[in-house]
């Protein structure tokens, strides 16, 4: 069973910077993409950020250029650097991962963000 644990969640002020990590129970190399989604209070959940196996980055037009969405293979660990917060980034953060070997995805349990003055 794979698992996601995600971390790194918190309050910030707007304008601030958060890290969020996801560590994966297997070699993150055994899933075809790892991403970040967020969903908001009385909002669908929506993609923030993907990477695929080969590396290809995939963002959400409202974080381009402000989130950064990383890997450490020796980790098995992804990474969603988020600098120049918003209120409007404040929402629920799943890491989720399509896993190779059973072709389905799974999802962290989720780390809250607020951005609040």
């Amino acid at each position: 069973q794979v698992q996601l644990v995600e971390s790194g969640g918190g309050l910030v002020q707007p304008g601030g910077s958060l890290r969020l990590s996801c560590a994966a129970s297997e070699s993150i190399i055994r899933f075809t993409t790892m991403g970040w989604y967020r969903q908001a209070p009385g909002k669908e959940r929506e993609m923030v950020a993907r990477i695929s196996l080969g590396g290809v980055l995939n963002y959400a037009d409202s974080v381009k250029g402000r989130f950064t969405i990383s890997r450490d293979i020796t980790k098995n660990t992804v990474y969603l650097q988020m600098n120049s917060l918003e209120p409007e980034d404040t929402a629920v953060y799943y890491c989720n991962a399509h896993w190779r070997v059973d072709d389905r995805d799974y999802w962290g349990k989720g780390t809250l963000v607020t951005v609040s003055s």
